[in-house]
C-alpha cells in the first residue's frame, strides 16, 4: 500500500463535514481553506502540490506538479494534516456548499477516478491529484469543464463533493446514460465521455436544458449531482434584488444592514 490507510465519519446531511481518524504519523492533504476543526497534536503544512511524489523531484518537480493545478482553478497549494502526537487523533473538513461528501476508496475503483475540476476535498497522503485531459474536440470545447478535468489516482481514500442529491450508477459494457454537462461529478477510468448536441432546433432553443449533453458509456461507475453549484449560483444571483451600485434593494435585510455597514447608501 503506498497510501496513509485513514479511518472517517461522515456528519449531516446537507451541509456535511467529514472527520477523518489519524493514527501517529498519519497524514491526510486536503484543499486549502477546507479545514473545519483539528485536535491538538495535529501539525499543518502547506505544500506544493498533493505531496505523493508523483510530480518528480526537487523543487521544479513540485514546482511543476503544483502548476497544474492551476489549469483546473485550484490554488498552487494544498495543506497537509499529520498526527505528531502519541494517540489517535482527529480533524474535519467541510463540504463547501449544500450537498453530499463522496468517500471513494480508490483501491475498489482500479486505482483511478476522474471528475469535476471543483469536486476534490480531501484524501489519504498518496493519493494523487492530477488533470485530465479530454483529447477529444467536442467534450474539450462543450463539456462544461473544458478540456481539463482532475484526477485521483492511488489506492487509499478520496472524499469529492458535490451539490444537492448524488446518485451512483453502475453502467453496463455498452450501455448509455446522457447526463446534463454540469451534473456529472465523476467516472471511473473505463467509462467512455463524449458530449452530444440536442436535436431539433426548437429543443436546443427553448427547451432550457442547453445545447449539449453528455453521454456516458459504460463498462463502469458513474456519479451524478442534482445541484450543480453553477445552477444554484445562477439562481440565487437571478433571484436577488438589485439597485444601482450593485446593492441589494431590502434595506432591512441582513444583507442590506451590512452593505450598509460597508459605505453603502
Amino acid at each position: 500500500m503506498n497510501n496513509h490507510e485513514i479511518d472517517f465519519k461522515l456528519y449531516g446531511d446537507d451541509m456535511q463535514f467529514v472527520e477523518v481518524e489519524l493514527d501517529p504519523g498519519e497524514t491526510v492533504v486536503a484543499e486549502a481553506g477546507s479545514l473545519m476543526m483539528m485536535e491538538d497534536g495535529i501539525e499543518m503544512e502547506t505544500i506544493f502540490g498533493d505531496g505523493s511524489g508523483n510530480s518528480g523531484s526537487g523543487f521544479m518537480g513540485k514546482l511543476m506538479g503544483a502548476g497544474k493545478r492551476l489549469l483546473t482553478g485550484e490554488s498552487l497549494f494544498m495543506t497537509t494534516f499529520t498526527n505528531e502526537g502519541s494517540g489517535k487523533k482527529h480533524a474535519s473538513f467541510a463540504a463547501p456548499y449544500p450537498g453530499k461528501i463522496i468517500p471513494m476508496d480508490l483501491s475498489q475503483l482500479n486505482g483511478k477516478i476522474i471528475c469535476q475540476k471543483d469536486a476534490f476535498l480531501a484524501a489519504a497522503k498518496g493519493v494523487s491529484v492530477g488533470i485530465e485531459f479530454q483529447r477529444k474536440i467536442g467534450v474539450g470545447f462543450f463539456g462544461g469543464e473544458g478540456f481539463i478535468m482532475q484526477k485521483l489516482e492511488g489506492d487509499g481514500m478520496a472524499f469529492v463533493h458535490a451539490g444537492g442529491t448524488i446518485i451512483e450508477k453502475t453502467l453496463s459494457p455498452g450501455e448509455t446514460l446522457r447526463v446534463d454537462t454540469g451534473c456529472l461529478v465523476a467516472m471511473t477510468r473505463d467509462v467512455d465521455y463524449n458530449i452530444e448536441m440536442v436535436k431539433g432546433v426548437k429543443t436546443a432553443l427553448f427547451g432550457g436544458e442547453g445545447l449539449f449533453f453528455a453521454t456516458l458509456r459504460g463498462p463502469g461507475k458513474v456519479w451524478i449531482q442534482s445541484l450543480p453549484f453553477s445552477r444554484l449560483a445562477s439562481r440565487v444571483f437571478a433571484a436577488a434584488p438589485q439597485m444601482p451600485g450593485g446593492g441589494s434593494r431590502d434595506e432591512g435585510s441582513i444583507a442590506g444592514g451590512l452593505f450598509n455597514m460597508l459605505g453603502g447608501k
